[in-house]
């Protein structure tokens, strides 16, 4: 078995706490990156793994000896996309605060480094009500239809539609439930209308509870990327320019919800966006609302 890591000498502050193995050595650089993903979602560990990665291999030193001169000059590396150069530098300095916080290293250098605000570019991403129309009604099956609407109505993500099992789809009295893991792996339920539980349950068939719901040719749970390909190829019939991604839907959900006059407290529950209070498990375990009853389809 692995050495555990853990730390010595908990009595001290913080910034002078230490990692250690449990035979006395200091961790790896990629044991310590271990260490600050633990507990992420899976795109998050992939996306900052490479991010760090990069940082580190421009460098050429373990990240305890990284000076700040160092990051600046790999901060004037970077080119292309400002989005990507925010994302890559965000989790650089994430990275060395945590290892300075739990003691790690000695200084975090990544204080003073300057991240690049960029322009929010939400808006460019939010369908119009009559693109997202044309985007429910171009998919070329019956599976990629009630895909479409339930990212849709229900805000979900990608990845909690291609692990949605028929288990976490339960009927109600005129409407269904939907219960997936989100990020964080924290669990909520949404309210879904009755004629999506009906565009639903004409996928089922004869599947037993712990299958799942969106399933390729061959039965196994579509991928994430399978899902992707979905939205693009129905977006594509249906005359958007944008390049439309799952998250796209997810982003109109919120946009028309709250323009419809849905409660900002209510798409936020909806969409998983906050912490639930222990309370409020009970409370949302089979809500009587949901933001996706404000939307059309």
């Amino acid at each position: 078995m692995a050495d555990a890591i853990v730390l010595v000498e908990p009595a001290l502050p913080a910034e002078k706490r230490a990692y250690k193995i449990s035979d006395g050595r200091r961790p790896t650089d990629p044991e310590l990156i271990d260490l600050w993903l633990h507990g992420r979602p899976r795109n998050t560990v992939t996306a900052y793994r490479r991010d760090v990665r990069r940082m580190l291999d421009f460098i050429g030193v373990p990240i305890g000896a990284v000076r700040l001169v160092d990051l600046h000059a790999f901060a004037d590396s970077l080119v292309g996309e400002p989005a990507t150069r925010k994302r890559v530098l965000s989790a650089t300095k994430s990275l060395l605060k945590f290892l300075a916080t739990a003691g790690a290293i000695e200084y975090n250098v990544g204080a003073a480094l300057r991240v690049p605000k960029g322009r929010d570019a939400l808006a460019d991403r939010i369908l119009t009500k009559a693109d997202t129309k044309k985007l429910l009604r171009s998919g070329r099956r019956p599976r990629d239809t009630a895909l479409l609407r339930l990212l849709y109505e229900g805000g979900f993500r990608r990845g909690e539609l291609a692990s949605l099992r028929w288990v976490g789809v339960v009927a109600g009295e005129g409407c269904a439930y939907v219960t997936v893991v989100g990020k964080g792996s924290k669990t909520r339920t949404v309210r879904i209308s009755s004629d999506t539980l009906a565009a639903l349950n004409a996928l089922r068939g004869e599947a037993a509870d712990d299958a799942p719901v969106f399933t390729g040719r061959r039965g196994a749970a579509l991928s994430e990327s399978q899902v992707w390909r979905v939205v693009r190829g129905a977006a594509k019939r249906a005359g958007l320019t944008k390049p439309v991604s799952p998250h796209f839907l997810r982003h109109a959900h919120a946009s028309h919800a709250l323009d419809a006059g849905a409660p900002i407290a209510l798409v936020r529950d909806t969409l998983g966006h906050s912490s639930v209070a222990v309370t409020d498990r009970y409370l949302h375990a089979r809500p009587t609302e949901s933001s996706g009853k404000y939307l059309r389809l």
